[in-house]
């Protein structure tokens, strides 16, 4: 579940294994370059801890990031 703390919308993922966690980061990667909107994230091993938030507005939430967020968890289906 998406939770936002200190401006930003975060959520961390995890994953069967490193590749899994990174072909889901490969997938968020060509949406998000879609959207011209791109994440801050960390990956470790099976995990990848995702940050959004938009830099043009100050570093603060807005409508793009929520959009970028349900794009990243239909990836999920």
């Amino acid at each position: 579940m998406w939770q936002e703390e200190q401006n930003k919308l975060y959520r961390r993922f995890e994953f069967g294994n490193f590749s899994e966690a990174f072909a889901f980061m490969t997938r968020v990667a060509l949406e998000a370059e879609k959207m011209n909107h791109h994440p801050e994230w960390k990956n470790v091993y099976n995990m990848v801890d995702v940050w959004l938030s938009t830099h043009d507005a100050g570093d603060i939430v807005t409508e793009k990031d929520h959009k970028l967020a349900q794009k990243i968890d239909g990836l999920l289906k």
